[in-house]
């Protein structure tokens, strides 16, 4: 039975599902999720993330991390971690650039966080002619605390589902997905009086509230990782850098926008990220954090433009390409202001590369 059909004969059985119940199944259901069974990448797949637009994106990560390890003191061992690490394109160039340090890889101990068996393949294929070998956990709990940490996780929180709340004439509802007399998944509105957070902003009828409890506990769990190791994590995804309104779950199949409910667990889909809410949790739980950044201002800091022209050099016949991708990954029209960063890092023992003032 395909998951839509499963889906169909649950919310009959048991009442409508919370988007973010929904979004969580069709994309983790261990029979048909889109993670867990056919995640595609790149040009041929569904979507294409920033490692896959440019070596660049890896590179200066990498070096991040490098000096992030130097700021830390240069400890004797320090893991290093990825969240969602797709199919390992981002840590190949992050380590190939990283061997400027030769120190820091010796003192790496690499950990990747992924819980798709076919993810864990690519990842492993990609890898398999680095310096370092991977080690794969399911969670951050499996990491052990005993050394510092610095951690990345690029286009993670945006798959983290959120609950959908509206504004009403009469009240608040709760978006949820129900199912029609012939079978067919639909949103629909259930009368709420309570169990959610208010906003501390004006929100007027009609306007959607999404609130992601995974989003806050990451938040959370990262704050407490990195007061408890010392270190820093690095975030970057799509997402809001202040409190606001609006509907942002979006379904991705073949490169194009689709009905999130025609095609449960064949399309990726997502949320955005929310970074004040994933940064007032880290707080909360003893970490420091920075502010967000646009992504083409944090790479810019990190030395994308200097990198570029290093390329284009090394290479002019593929400077076009070379400008495109750098275009892509930090103009204001594409990538370079949508995408955010952010750091979360042990209070009072770091200064994170590229969130000075």
């Amino acid at each position: 039975m395909a998951l839509k059909d499963r889906l169909a004969r649950e919310i009959a059985l048991t009442g409508p599902m919370t988007v973010a119940d929904y979004v969580g199944r069709c994309l983790h259901d261990p029979q048909d999720g889109y993670y867990a069974t056919r995640p595609a990448l790149g040009a041929r797949g569904d979507f294409i993330t920033a490692p896959l637009v440019s070596q660049m994106f890896g590179e200066l990560i990498g070096l991040w991390a490098v000096e992030t390890w130097q700021r830390l003191g240069a400890p004797e061992r320090v893991r290093l971690v990825e969240v969602g690490p797709g199919d390992g394109t981002l840590m190949a160039d992050a380590l190939r650039a990283a061997r400027l340090a030769p120190d820091f890889l010796q003192a790496v101990d690499l950990i990747l966080i992924e819980p798709s068996a076919p993810l864990r393949e690519m990842q492993a294929r990609m890898l398999a002619d680095s310096d370092i070998h991977p080690r794969w956990v399911t969670s951050l709990e499996r990491i052990e605390t005993d050394a510092p940490v610095i951690l990345i996780a690029n286009e993670v929180l945006d798959c983290m589902p959120a609950r959908q709340f509206v504004k009403t004439e009469d009240g608040w509802a709760e978006r949820r997905v129900g199912v029609s007399d012939d079978g067919e998944l639909l949103f629909g509105l259930v009368a709420i009086s309570g169990g959610f957070k208010r906003p501390d902003f004006e929100m007027g009828p009609g306007q959607v509230l999404e609130i992601s409890d995974q989003q806050a506990a990451f938040g959370r769990d990262l704050g407490r990782l990195v007061s408890t190791t010392s270190g820093a994590a690095l975030l970057i995804d799509y997402g809001r850098a202040r409190p606001g309104a609006g509907d942002t779950l979006q379904a991705l199949h073949r490169h194009r926008k689709i009905d999130p409910l025609a095609t449960p667990g064949e399309a990726d889909l997502t949320q955005w990220a929310d970074f004040p809410t994933v940064l007032e949790a880290a707080v909360h739980a003893g970490a420091d954090v920075t502010g967000c950044r646009d992504q083409g201002d944090f790479l810019s800091r990190l030395g994308i433009e200097a990198r570029a022209e290093r390329l284009m050099t090394t290479r002019p016949d593929a400077a076009p390409v070379i400008q495109r991708q750098l275009e892509r990954l930090t103009g204001s029209d594409q990538m370079g202001t949508l995408f955010k960063a952010a750091a979360i890092f042990s209070p009072r023992t770091l200064t994170v590369p590229g969130f000075e003032a």
